[in-house]
């Protein structure tokens, strides 16, 4: 199978400039897609997910800077790499773009081998920053870790919140990975939608790899945000599984030495490590109250979400 086309929105209102672009990055392996003005570019992002976005900074209906502030403020798409289109000499426009949250600038009019090496230097620097989960395109581990880690230097309030699935193996092996893609990445949008509802707009999403987990939120947001998780979860997981199996409540199947037994249907733990009664001072002390809260909340066969209520 190849490898999926690295794909670039061009948002311009100048369809010759678009034509510019296309022509440079196609023939280069790139996936274009175009959006004449800056809602056009939000919706487009919200079907297509992009891998980086070219957005000019006068548009009608929404200016560059509009657009990169519409997106830092969600969840899912604030890691989209930006490029911002300038006119010669807009020294303002330069600043207001990168203020806005564009990772980098390109002058007009540009010479096609800069547009290129910008285009290629800022997906490679998100990549490695970002180290994103290629199912889910949530942040990996170092982003993970360096989140948690700020805030606790910074001695802001913090909830972290690791996600496991339960009996995620029994339901992969029985419906095959494809299944099992769909699953996490289920799980992934459960995940940002109830941060959306009830989180901060600083709040952080993570996938630490397979079926596991991190949402870090602070400790007034964590019931809300986790109650949501774990009734959404359980409301629309059943969705994915076959009729009779859905209907059944559980599946019959064969485990490594052939016999048949039953397994109930997905459901998911969450473990909650706050600084609220006591003091956290670095990731691994985090991650290791973690892994001992999640062990016993997956005692329990059913959703749910335990709280680490020792005081320092």
């Amino acid at each position: 199978m190849s490898a999926r086309a690295t794909t670039v929105l061009v948002a311009d209102d100048d369809p010759d400039l678009r034509d510019i672009l296309r022509s440079i990055l196609e023939p280069q392996g790139f996936r274009v897609l175009e959006a004449p003005d800056g809602q056009a570019a939000l919706d487009t992002i919200q079907r297509e997910r992009p891998d980086l976005l070219i957005l000019d900074y006068t548009m009608p209906h929404l200016t560059g800077p509009e657009v990169c502030k519409a997106l830092k403020q969600d969840l899912l798409l604030r890691h989209i790499p930006i490029i911002m289109l300038t006119g010669r000499g807009e020294t303002q426009d330069k600043v207001l773009g990168i203020e806005a949250g564009a990772d980098d600038y390109l002058v007009k009019p540009f010479e096609p081998m800069e547009l290129l090496a910008r285009v290629r230097m800022v997906i490679r620097r998100t990549s490695q920053e970002l180290e994103a989960n290629p199912l889910t395109r949530l942040p990996g581990n170092i982003s993970i870790q360096r989140d948690i880690e700020t805030r606790l230097a910074a001695k802001l309030p913090v909830a972290v919140c690791y996600c496991d699935l339960d009996l995620f193996k029994e339901f992969n092996d029985h419906y095959g990975f494809g299944r099992g893609d769909e699953a996490i990445r289920h799980t992934a949008n459960v995940l940002l939608e109830a941060v959306k509802r009830h989180g901060n707009p600083t709040d952080f999403v993570g996938h630490i790899g397979g079926d596991d987990f991190i949402v870090v939120t602070t400790p007034d947001r964590a019931d809300a945000v986790c109650g949501e998780i774990v009734r959404e979860f359980d409301a629309t997981i059943p969705q994915l599984y076959d009729e009779e199996d859905r209907a059944r409540g559980y599946l019959v199947h064969a485990n490594r030495k052939g016999q048949e037994v039953t397994v109930r249907l997905l459901t998911i733990s969450i473990a909650v490590v706050s600084n609220a009664d006591r003091t956290l001072t670095h990731f691994g002390q985090v991650a290791s109250i973690g892994a001992e809260l999640k062990a016993y909340a997956k005692q329990f066969d059913k959703s749910l979400y335990v709280k680490d209520k020792r005081k320092t």
